[in-house]
């Protein structure tokens, strides 16, 4: 949150200054955006606040509503989007004192046209060329999620209401807007609608009470835990269930969604049980559309392409989720298999293979058999299908994976991050998808996936990643500290191994990786062997996928089972998965030198890198794995550098630390320590 005052504290900030190009106010906002986000706002921003939040406030003085409290830019729990404005006070006519909050979303737009195959992609004239979630449709998806993650929001109907201002714009040029059904979550507003919108605010709040403890009591709620991917797995057949998709998430959704019903009948599917395909009828809508959706770590790609999957399976729709990744779809399969009833398992058992597959699994699989085909982690697309254990019948090594895919569905879907391509003959881009599918005959439409759902929502965090490990445009730089993600440097493995078991016992999710600098050894006489090695510590890597090990975790199954933190694992078992308190742990093949990182590809124990493998690859693949290693965290990452030069640069870049604290009287507890903690996570003392 940038800012909050009453409206007659703002009053003063919205008249204009004689010689002043901005507003008060707007002078503020940009103030306050700096030392917050660590950068100056954008013009859209600057634009939005010196024209827009004094029509809200105007109003708000106008009906005598001086008592209530602005919020400006008000982050939503665990996410990087914002919601412009929340106003908070006293619902009035009530004789209890009942809190009441109006979200708005400001809109300086005068014109407005709707894309006709998607009725919540609209182009608000921007310019540049890209459609923007329906501003109605956006407030009421914020609603949701703020009811979702905050539950004082819940506690009573019609608490929370949302409106989309579109104060510059006359009906008429919007009209396409309103065929959009209003809800309370989401009412729309324009210019010639100013009046109703003041009384909108009267019937919303009272005059006479202050809102200053409705404010508190949102700003105090604890933020409930952020759905993780396999949470979303487990209620694939909640109706109800699943993620609150926003923004870009969900035009790509309804987008999708929308083409199937062109492009392909209903079936009588149960939940993971098929129709006959070969007796289905195949509706011609022209070329075959690919889509492609592209987005950094924590952007929600996984999580949008199971939300997909459970939606059209609720519906009775064929989807199949596919994977490069032997952990990620493992673990799908297991959760499905574990919802089995009595007599059930079998039949389970068969559906899980046919839902979640893996990428080369399509070699025969007939043109257009599959309603809907969702690849996920795309980027781990091999170049061809041909593996040792494939029938010779099937095997050619020039045949494109993807052609494969694209091939065996009437939809195919793509989720891909071009920086997360971590072995040799991995060759899913965005680029080269687009080129396949349209040297295929098929239409493309490439998506980006903009928001952040991990890392407490720091686009700063993220960006400093890629900085950091070469990924970016800039060399790189001190991580500053922005409230949402904590950064950490542990003293040594030790420590950071305490810190993260105290972080398990607190109840939170931890794990500890490392990049494959040491080797990894079959387990001897059923016990792990403690292959990583950092002078008197030492623990073993996860279980190897062929081995089981009494009282560990197979490997598929390290980041979601709670045995994992015991053991040490890699980017093959990181790779999709999140969890709250990360720790990674950098070894000897990536050296800071010079000012930035450098691949030592000598001291790497990873068996893809034969030496055919070019040294380029080699270099983008191991800066990729930390890329992924780096990003798994949901509240906070540590990191411990082998290298003594390299931890030392660590150490000037970040300036947390993890020290020891005393809590309440109780025995003393390893801490991250630093300017600032995510605001859900640091204690309160009472």
């Amino acid at each position: 949150m940038l800012l909050q005052l009453s409206a007659a504290e703002i009053g003063p900030l919205v008249v204009a200054q004689a010689g002043a190009v901005q507003l008060p106010l707007t002078a503020l906002l940009m103030e306050r955006h700096v030392e917050i986000k660590g950068r100056a706002a954008d013009q859209g921003d600057v634009a939005a606040w010196n024209n827009s939040i004094p029509v809200v406030v105007n109003a708000l003085l106008d009906r005598g509503l001086g008592a209530v409290e602005v919020l400006v830019e008000v982050d939503l729990p665990h996410t990087n989007s914002a919601v412009d404005l929340v106003l908070c006070g006293q619902h009035p006519g009530v004789v209890e004192q009942r809190h009441s909050y109006l979200a708005v979303e400001l809109k300086q737009v005068r014109h407005a046209t709707v894309d006709p195959e998607c009725p919540v992609a609209v182009d608000l004239g921007f310019g540049d060329g890209k459609n923007k979630l329906h501003p109605v449709r956006q407030i009421q998806r914020y609603c949701e999620y703020m009811m979702r993650y905050l539950s004082p929001l819940r506690e009573i109907e019609d608490q929370l209401t949302g409106v989309a201002l579109l104060h510059n714009a006359r009906d008429a040029d919007v009209e396409a807007l309103f065929a959009l059904p209003e809800t309370e979550h989401g009412f729309l507003y324009t210019l010639d609608d100013l009046e109703r919108f003041r009384r909108a605010l009267t019937a919303k709040f009272s005059a006479e009470v202050s809102g200053k403890a409705a404010a508190a009591a949102l700003e105090k709620a604890n933020q409930e835990p952020l759905l993780k991917v396999t949470d979303v797995a487990r209620q694939r057949s909640v109706v109800g269930g699943g993620l609150v998709l926003l923004d870009e998430q969900y035009i790509a959704f309804d987008r999708i969604t929308r083409r199937l019903e062109k492009a392909t009948p209903r079936t009588a599917m149960d939940v993971g049980l098929f129709y006959d395909s070969a007796h289905a009828t195949v509706h011609d809508h022209g070329a075959k559309r690919v889509y492609i959706l592209r987005g950094g770590p924590g952007s929600g790609k996984s999580a949008v392409a199971l939300e997909l999957q459970r939606t059209l399976c609720v519906g009775s729709r064929e989807a199949v989720l596919a994977s490069g990744s032997h952990a990620y779809t493992e673990t799908l399969r297991e959760i499905m298999r574990s919802t089995a009833r009595p007599g059930q398992v079998t039949d389970k058992k068969r559906a899980a293979e046919k839902l979640y597959r893996y990428f080369n699994s399509f070699s025969d699989t007939p043109e257009n058999d599959i309603d809907v085909l969702i690849c996920d982690e795309a980027h781990r697309m091999r170049r061809s299908s041909t593996h040792r254990w494939m029938p010779k019948e099937l095997r050619d090594d020039d045949r494109p994976q993807a052609a494969e895919l694209i091939r065996a569905a009437k939809v195919p879907i793509f989720l891909l991050d071009d920086h997360q391509s971590i072995r040799p003959d991995e060759v899913g881009t965005a680029a080269y998808l687009e080129e396949l599918a349209k040297e295929s005959g098929c239409e493309v439409e490439v998506s980006e996936l903009e928001g952040l759902f991990r890392s407490g929502g720091s686009t700063r965090y993220q960006r400093w990643v890629q900085q950091l490990l070469g990924l970016g445009v800039s060399d790189p730089v001190g991580w500053r500290p922005d409230g949402r993600m904590t950064l950490t440097v542990a003293d040594s493995p030790a420590q950071m191994d305490e810190f993260i078991q105290e972080r398990a016992r607190l109840g939170a999710t931890a794990r500890i990786t490392a990049g494959f600098c040491w080797p990894w050894s079959n387990p001897d006489s059923g016990r792990l062997v403690d292959d990583v090695r950092i002078g008197e510590w030492c623990r073993p890597w996860n279980v190897k996928p062929e081995h089981s090990v009494p009282h560990a975790p197979k490997s598929d199954f390290w980041s979601t089972d709670s045995r994992g933190i015991g053991q040490i694992g890699c980017v093959y078992t990181a790779q999709t998965f999140e969890y709250d308190w990360n720790a990674v742990i950098i070894g000897p093949d990536l050296l800071f030198r010079e000012g930035k990182f450098k691949v030592d590809r000598a001291a790497s124990c990873d068996p893809a890198f034969d030496a055919k493998v070019d040294d380029a690859v080699v270099d983008r693949c191991i800066r990729n794995a930390y890329h992924v290693l780096f990003t798994r965290g949901v509240v906070g990452t540590v990191v411990y550098a082998v290298d003594p030069a390299t931890h030392n640069e660590l150490r000037r870049l970040i300036p947390g630390s993890i020290g020891m604290q005393h809590f309440d009287g109780a025995q003393p507890q390893l801490t991250a320590e630093g300017p600032q903690l995510p605001p859900a996570h640091r204690r309160h003392h009472g």
